[in-house]
């Protein structure tokens, strides 16, 4: 008896995939077989979907998605792995915001067609839209280095002892590892300071 499967994909643990589960019931599927990946769409290395298509999609199988884009954002590898999941393992594949993108309804060789060509530039969108996004990030994080913001944790202050442990260090009296000790502060933190002060 085939499976309906559905695939959830968000880039981040911040992003919320709500749209995502309720897209997925109202398709009909069930929860214990929903697959939800807080992963990059780079690539197809995430567990979740790894385990799901190496474990678990059989023959006949349905494979619901709410867009292209979260299965994947990389064009070369979307196309691979459509193949992969239509051809090699004979899954059935539905995009439900994209209703031409469901590999049952490739009755005719012009449906098949245009959902192949839609497949290719969805995919080539969707990467494109990830290259965007990256430069877009580069340039925020280049603006906000310009105006001062520090990122990452925050520095911890130097100790009102660090000179004198420094000291020491540098004559060999103590380890670097016994000044760090004493100072409370990780092995490397002390060695950073070392070097910068």
């Amino acid at each position: 008896m085939p499976t309906i499967y559905g695939y959830i994909r968000v880039s981040t643990r911040a992003q919320k995939d709500e749209r995502q589960w309720l897209s997925l019931r109202q398709a009909g599927v069930e929860d214990q077989h929903i697959f939800v990946d807080k992963a990059t769409g780079k690539h197809f290395n995430r567990p979740a979907y790894r385990r799901m298509l190496c474990r678990l999609l059989r023959s006949g199988d349905l494979l619901y998605a709410k867009s292209i884009d979260r299965l994947g954002r990389n064009y070369e590898e979307m196309l691979r792995q459509w193949r992969l999941l239509v051809e090699e393992k004979q899954v059935d594949v539905q995009v439900l915001d994209m209703p031409l993108l469901d590999t049952r309804r490739r009755k005719s060789a012009t449906t098949a067609l245009m959902a192949d060509m839609l497949l290719r530039l969805l995919s080539y969108m969707a990467q494109a839209e990830r290259e965007a996004i990256r430069s877009r990030q580069a340039q925020g994080i280049a603006a906000a280095k310009a105006r001062g913001v520090r990122f990452g944790r925050p520095r911890l202050p130097v100790p009102e002892g660090f000179k004198g442990l420094k000291a020491q260090w540098e004559e060999g009296k103590i380890s670097s590892r016994q000044a760090a000790q004493q100072l409370h502060i990780s092995h490397q933190t002390f060695l950073r300071w070392a070097k910068e002060k």
